[in-house]
């Protein structure tokens, strides 16, 4: 029995069943640990979307900003971006279903000595605080009312981190935090539009992850969505996104020995 966390599958249903095959994944055995952004940019999104809601206990997936994008397109929310291949998932005949299932997703997992998560964390959020506050976004897309809470959820401007936040503040921010954290700078100021190579980050901002001091520099975090910073793989962090609907490769990492294993990916 083996567990595998994998980076960033966009909608590489190919590169995934190579992946698979490749680690001879056993599902009566073994379990998937997927860091997010199963569907978007790569071309078969929706098998992509079957075959993990298929794998049942098998997987876990925590959701990525392409995935929370997919459901505020699936609520009439957001309008298709022009590189989205999205589409197809929007008009199967089994769309509710699956995205029912995929807004029951966590935004955070914790497991076994590891923390699981999308994108990043503030520096000074602790593990304790980090799983509240998903908690809360994930507590208002199980709500029957949920497409009313949405746009908050889905709030993409920059909101700055403060105790004073409302609760759609908070909501958007921990969302945008989890989802799409690259950098920021030593006080915990995120910037969320930068999305190139760590050296080339804005002055005064740094990954998220190399700030002195961070609460979670003690946690094992594992995340995928920077794949300008590639594959990362150090005593308490691991790094997934091997750029796999660029044209570069699908990464997994199997928890018990921490042995990367990787498969090329075409487009």
């Amino acid at each position: 029995m083996a567990t595998y966390a994998i980076g960033d599958v966009q909608g590489c249903m190919d590169a995934l069943r190579r992946l698979l095959d490749h680690i001879k994944f056993d599902q009566t055995q073994d379990r998937l640990w997927f860091v997010g952004d199963l569907v978007n940019r790569g071309p078969h999104s929706l098998g992509v979307l079957r075959f993990v809601k298929k794998l049942g206990a098998s997987a876990v997936t925590v959701l990525g900003n392409h995935d929370i994008h997919l459901l505020a397109l699936w609520c009439h929310k957001t309008k298709p971006g022009p590189k989205d291949t999205l589409q197809p998932i929007l008009s199967a005949p089994d769309a509710d279903e699956l995205l029912h299932w995929l807004r029951f997703r966590p935004l955070l997992h914790v497991e076994g000595g590891h923390v699981m998560i999308h994108a990043g964390m503030l520096p000074s959020w602790s593990l304790t605080q980090a799983t509240t506050f998903a908690r809360e976004v994930e507590e208002a897309l199980q709500r029957d009312n949920f497409k009313e809470m949405l746009p908050a959820i889905y709030f993409r401007k920059f909101t700055a981190p403060s105790a004073n936040l409302s609760t759609e503040e908070r909501l958007g921010l921990t969302t945008n935090v989890l989802t799409r954290l690259r950098v920021c700078t030593k006080a915990g100021v995120p910037d969320f539009s930068f999305k190139g190579p760590p050296t080339e980050a804005p002055p005064g901002y740094f990954p998220w992850f190399r700030i002195p001091d961070r609460a979670t520099r003690n946690e094992t975090i594992i995340f995928g969505h920077w794949s300008a910073l590639g594959i990362v793989q150090e005593k308490h962090l691991v790094a997934l996104d091997g750029g796999c609907v660029w044209g570069r490769e699908l990464v997994t990492m199997r928890l018990e020995d921490r042995q990367i294993f990787r498969v090329p990916c075409s487009t």
